[in-house]
Protein backbone atom coordinates (compact mmCIF):
# COMPACT_ATOMS: atom_id res chain seq x y z
CA UNK A 1 0.00 0.00 0.00
CA UNK A 2 2.30 2.43 0.96
CA UNK A 3 4.49 2.20 -2.67
CA UNK A 4 1.41 2.74 -4.31
CA UNK A 5 0.61 5.78 -2.13
CA UNK A 6 4.69 7.09 -3.05
CA UNK A 7 4.17 6.22 -6.69
CA UNK A 8 1.19 7.98 -6.95
CA UNK A 9 2.57 11.14 -5.15
CA UNK A 10 5.66 10.53 -7.85
CA UNK A 11 3.45 10.49 -10.60
CA UNK A 12 1.35 13.81 -9.23
CA UNK A 13 4.69 15.84 -9.19
CA UNK A 14 5.86 15.07 -12.43
CA UNK A 15 2.78 15.90 -13.72
CA UNK A 16 2.16 19.20 -11.67
CA UNK A 17 6.34 20.04 -13.07
CA UNK A 18 5.23 19.22 -16.48
CA UNK A 19 2.20 21.12 -16.64
CA UNK A 20 4.03 23.78 -15.42
CA UNK A 21 6.62 22.93 -17.83
CA UNK A 22 3.95 23.38 -20.74
CA UNK A 23 2.29 26.24 -19.43
CA UNK A 24 5.76 28.44 -19.24
CA UNK A 25 6.97 27.17 -22.07
CA UNK A 26 3.27 27.71 -24.15
CA UNK A 27 4.51 30.27 -27.91
CA UNK A 28 1.91 32.85 -28.10
CA UNK A 29 0.31 31.66 -31.38
CA UNK A 30 -2.89 29.47 -31.60
CA UNK A 31 -1.27 26.73 -30.96
CA UNK A 32 0.82 28.00 -27.92
CA UNK A 33 -3.04 28.18 -26.50
CA UNK A 34 -3.49 24.67 -27.35
CA UNK A 35 -0.36 23.79 -25.06
CA UNK A 36 -0.74 26.26 -22.41
CA UNK A 37 -4.69 24.66 -21.92
CA UNK A 38 -3.13 21.09 -21.67
CA UNK A 39 -0.81 21.83 -19.42
CA UNK A 40 -3.75 23.86 -17.30
CA UNK A 41 -5.19 20.47 -17.66
CA UNK A 42 -2.28 18.36 -16.68
CA UNK A 43 -1.36 20.34 -13.62
CA UNK A 44 -5.61 19.86 -12.49
CA UNK A 45 -4.92 16.05 -12.66
CA UNK A 46 -1.71 16.15 -10.75
CA UNK A 47 -3.06 18.42 -8.14
CA UNK A 48 -6.06 16.09 -7.45
CA UNK A 49 -3.61 12.84 -7.23
CA UNK A 50 -1.63 14.62 -4.61
CA UNK A 51 -4.48 15.54 -2.75
CA UNK A 52 -6.24 11.97 -2.93
CA UNK A 53 -3.09 10.41 -1.60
Amino acid sequence: MLRYRRSRRALALFLVVLGGAMMFLAPEVWGGLAVLALGVVIELVGIALERKA
